[in-house]
């Protein structure tokens, strides 16, 4: 599969060991940034393309995801989802990573890289890239209608 992932200068440590670790399983592992430590640097441009690289494999066939984090995930969780397509879902347990896959169809991940150990964090991010999609017709229904809104701006009840 392969894995776009982005951060801020708060995960850039620990993306150069999450990114060996997903190449280490066999993972295709593309880097969004930043490259180099600068408390100044703006996220939002890094997950927003990391986030657009993964619509654009998944359209044109390719089994991609996404991980994005930073010191809480939240602002990159906030940036990933502004991009038409993404369902990006902050996890912070097991659970939230496996539900949001299973549940949300979620292909974008973040995690507060300040919020757990290098080895929680792995954890959570491999859960969440193993867990699939259950394609419960409740599940698919409900991803339909954020879907719809976000084509169409029009609330479906």
């Amino acid at each position: 599969m392969r894995i776009h992932i982005a951060t801020d200068h708060a995960g850039l440590e620990f993306s150069t060991d999450l990114q060996e670790h997903l190449r280490s399983a066999g993972h295709e592992v593309v880097d969004h940034g930043p490259k180099t430590v600068d408390p100044l640097d703006d996220y939002p441009s890094f997950c927003i393309n990391a986030a657009r690289a993964v619509v654009a494999d998944r359209h044109a066939g390719v089994e991609a995801l996404g991980v994005v984090f930073g010191g809480s995930g939240n602002g990159e969780q906030i940036a990933a989802n502004k991009v038409k397509g993404v369902r990006a879902a902050l996890a912070w347990n097991r659970s939230t990573a496996t539900l949001a896959r299973e549940h949300n169809d979620a292909n974008v991940v973040a995690v507060g890289g300040r919020q757990h150990t290098v080895g929680e964090a792995t954890e959570l991010i491999e859960a969440f890239l193993a867990e699939p999609f259950s394609n419960d017709e409740r599940h698919v229904r409900r991803i339909g209608k954020i879907a719809a809104y976000e084509t169409t701006g029009e609330v479906i009840e």
